[in-house]
């Protein structure tokens, strides 16, 4: 079955690299628009997988990333208009040069050819996925999760119905509904075809790809995020910024789970801390030396565990560590994070450019939330994925990380000397 699957794809991958971009348009138009008018479908389908996710008691992380709602859908269909507003990158002469034999030399942005997506519990990533694969001419193989199977099969029918209408093969963009994870594997070894794996999920996924695909894989989406808070940092700036990353939307990997505080602001900032987060339901695993200063305000406070250090909690839950140097903050972001996104929280400029040159993530901010890694966030359109790895991409993946280019060599009738 993937093997004809894998074929189509390639077949259709061909026709996709020489569409003209009105062309790819006018099919994100149209599932824009079907998006909505199918919305009650849709979420229909959703329903049936929220119950099922229920049954099988699934926890609440996972519920809110399956979740639509009909404002998630519309976000989702005008994430696609955004799309058809960025440039086409296909065809874009990267740079040139005449050699001084007479050989003109170009670099053009050119389709990597077929995309394979395995997902979890993320309706959301097969539009996304196929939006922007479709904008860069990649065809797609999606691969989501049990929990989200009738999901997609209904945004999936709305995809295949607009490039229908628009004359591309509607293998453009296919998915593999059947659960059995076999499949999967099977999907990772079918490098005759598929020219890149993307993983969005658990770390387990990660690992599962990294270490059994003959595709290159891009790993990332594990977002173990930290804050830090200066010894310089404005108190009534700082608490804001932290209540937006951890809990504006604790389910995805761009949330805040340990926030680091130096030690000469811990007896004044934390009281005031734990309160703002007992207002918003937050619990705190503090190690020894700020658990008694927490427990001052009225927060739930726990006492840490290492294993949680190392871990996405994707929920109300914020590990808290007192530290006594920029340095030391350093240190522990580079034990324990996974090179998503990190924040200092300060009012000296030194410290902001020793912070931003000395951590090694994909995103570092200064006074601002970790929320802000997302492809939309960065004008991207929607993302396929927030690479955390450093070779071809990283950060947010919008259009230019789904292309590759080639060399264009013109010549007068010229030979090699």
């Amino acid at each position: 079955m993937l093997q004809q699957i894998g074929k189509a794809a390639k077949l259709a991958s061909y026709q996709l690299a020489q569409c003209p971009t009105s062309t790819k348009n006018k099919a994100l138009t149209i599932i824009a628009d079907l998006l909505e008018e199918h919305s009650a479908t849709i979420l229909a389908a959703n329903g049936e997988d929220i119950k099922l996710a229920k049954d099988q008691g699934l926890n609440e992380a996972i519920l809110d990333r399956l979740l639509l709602t009909p404002k998630r859908l519309s976000s989702i269909a005008n994430d696609v208009r955004k799309i058809i507003s960025l440039t086409d990158p296909i065809g874009q002469i990267i740079d040139g040069s005449t050699l001084e034999n007479g050989l003109k030399l170009h670099r053009h942005r050119v389709p990597l050819g077929v995309i394979g997506a395995i997902y979890e519990a993320r309706p959301n990533v097969t539009i996304d996925i196929a939006a922007l694969c479709l904008k860069t001419s990649n065809a797609a193989i999606l691969r989501g999760g049990k929990e989200t199977i009738n999901t997609n099969m209904a945004t999936i029918s709305v995809i295949q119905k607009a490039l229908k209408q628009v004359g591309l093969p509607q293998t453009a963009v296919q998915c593999i509904n059947n659960p059995d994870r076999k499949y999967i594997h099977e999907l990772l070894k079918l490098d005759k075809y598929i020219d890149m794996i993307i993983p969005r999920g658990g770390a387990s996924l990660h690992k599962l790809c990294r270490e059994h695909s003959t595709i290159p894989v891009i790993t990332g989406g594990i977002g173990v995020c930290h804050i830090f808070v200066d010894e310089t940092a404005d108190f009534d700036k700082a608490l804001p910024i932290i209540v937006n990353a951890k809990t504006q939307r604790p389910s995805t990997c761009n949330t805040l789970e340990t926030l680091l505080v130096h030690r000469n602001i811990a007896e004044q900032f934390l009281p005031k801390f734990s309160q703002i987060m007992a207002d918003n339901n937050v619990i705190l695993h503090a190690d020894p030396s700020c658990y008694d200063i927490l427990k001052m305000g009225t927060a739930t406070v726990l006492p840490i565990k290492d294993e949680e250090l190392q871990q996405e909690w994707l929920s109300k839950d914020l590990n808290v560590i007192i530290v006594d140097s920029l340095e030391l903050a350093v240190e522990h972001i580079r034990e324990y994070g996974t090179g998503h996104s990190e924040s200092i929280l300060t009012r000296n400029l030194l410290n902001a450019e020793r912070f931003v040159n000395q951590v090694d993530a994909a995103a570092v901010y200064v006074n601002a939330s970790t929320r802000f890694t997302d492809g939309g966030q960065f004008g991207l359109g929607a993302e396929v994925a927030v690479s955390t790895q450093k070779l071809h991409a990283r950060g947010p993946m919008g259009l230019e990380a789904l292309t590759t280019y080639k060399w264009i060599g013109f010549g007068d009738n010229l030979i090699r000397q």
